[in-house]
């Protein structure tokens, strides 16, 4: 069987993704599924997917911020 591995890039994209998620739910008092669904609902998801090269060298604060900007654009409510 042939192991496939993750380039480096997409590795710390997952590792960026896995963080700032959680990172999100804490700031909005969100359980961490719920803010999985209301970034992917809000656009938030799309937008952490894009940008998330310019984003994980910020503080995260900024990065949550830019996020909660994306998805309030979009119609969310938080």
């Amino acid at each position: 069987m042939d192991k496939k591995t993750l380039d480096k890039e997409t590795g710390d994209k997952i590792a960026f993704i896995s963080f700032i998620i959680p990172e999100f739910a804490a700031a909005y008092k969100m359980k961490i599924s719920d803010a999985y669904r209301y970034l992917k609902k809000y656009g938030g998801f799309s937008y952490l997917d894009e940008c998330w090269w310019a984003l994980h060298i910020d503080n995260p604060f900024w990065a949550v911020r830019d996020m909660y900007k994306v998805c309030r654009s979009n119609g969310g409510m938080r």
